[in-house]
């Protein structure tokens, strides 16, 4: 007979081994991963920045779907419409709220970078936290489409691409056929949604080319130059001193006289509009909204992240609607 209370001892000695290295190897697992963002961070593991915390994919997926990220969650909104379900998404600069300059990778983000077989970053060092992730999870298998290179723009040029409306119809190209290499499968698909996401981002185009031919040359100012792109295809003016918009950009306070310059095209009007960025706000940059509202200037508020629940295409004519409105209250 079996020496029940022996063998009950034996098993249970063998389980509580079992979950022992079972916990060991978890264990294992979680230091790697915060070893990695060590690594990619510079030595920061923590999450206090700008939209970080736990990664987890942005839009709906199927079992078996792809995994893909970027670094804005304006580029993996393209990425899902070109790929819908059939790709698991992670966007990391994401938050409306959120600075996100001030963004600091974790161990989610170098898990989900890891993981990744398409990789989209913007580069000019906007982004450069994806930069190091890639190079802490090196992969032979991973396409990495650079938003800088694929356009060819040079280091120190204004980083906020996206508001230069040719650059999208690029990326998307770049992306649908990097897609289309990885995933032949259903290459149809992401064919046909390619040339329905082209289609309406022409939209994009000829609202731009239509308040063009109203407004080319008004006279506008700028907090800092997110919006650069967008006003030199609109044929805006931008009168706003460079030191000022500079400075605002890298976060530091402005020389005295550009501040009192940029003051003077408000209170003299010399200016048809403010376009503001909502998304970095500080003491300067309020006070100088404030000044425009109370001298009748219209304050027209964009973004560096696409806002939660709307597309790339609706944000941006969302955006081209309000300094219409603007531009029109003020003449």
């Amino acid at each position: 007979m079996t020496d029940a209370p022996g063998y009950r001892r034996r098993f249970e000695t063998t389980a509580l081994h079992l979950e022992a290295a079972r916990l060991r190897n978890e264990l294992r697992k979680n230091l790697f991963w915060v070893a990695l963002v060590l690594v990619a961070g510079g030595g920061s593991a923590c999450s206090g920045g700008a939209g970080a915390g736990g990664a987890t994919p942005v839009y709906p997926a199927d079992s078996g779907a792809m995994t893909v990220s970027a670094g804005e969650n304006l580029y993996g909104d393209v990425l899902h419409q070109l790929g819908g379900r059939k790709l698991r998404i992670y966007a990391f600069l994401s938050n409306p709220n959120a600075d996100p300059h001030q963004y600091e990778s974790n161990a989610s983000t170098a898990r989900a970078v890891a993981d990744s077989r398409l990789v989209i970053e913007n580069g000019l060092g906007y982004d450069a936290f994806m930069d190091k992730l890639l190079k802490a999870s090196p992969s032979s298998h991973r396409i990495l489409i650079n938003v800088q290179r694929l356009i060819g723009a040079p280091d120190g040029a204004n980083p906020h691409v996206w508001y230069d409306p040719t650059v999208m119809p690029r990326v998307a190209q770049a992306a649908a056929d990097a897609l289309t290499q990885l995933d032949p499968v259903n290459a149809d698909s992401y064919r046909s949604n390619l040339q329905t996401l082209l289609r309406s981002l022409g939209t994009i185009n000829e609202r731009v080319a239509a308040l063009r031919a109203r407004h080319q040359g008004t006279p506008v100012a700028f907090t800092e130059p997110v919006f650069a792109y967008m006003a030199k295809a609109l044929g805006l003016t931008v009168r706003s001193p460079e030191a000022f918009m500079r400075a605002i950009e890298a976060g530091n306070d402005p020389p005295s006289w550009a501040v009192a310059e940029e003051q003077d095209l408000i209170t003299r009007h010399q200016v048809r509009a403010l376009i503001y960025n909502s998304q970095t706000v500080t003491k300067i940059t309020t006070s100088i909204r404030d000044l425009a509202l109370r001298n009748s200037i219209p304050v027209v508020g964009i973004s560096e992240t696409e806002p939660p629940g709307q597309s790339y295409q609706q944000w941006q004519l969302d955006e081209l609607q309000q300094l219409e409105t603007a531009l029109g209250t003020a003449s």
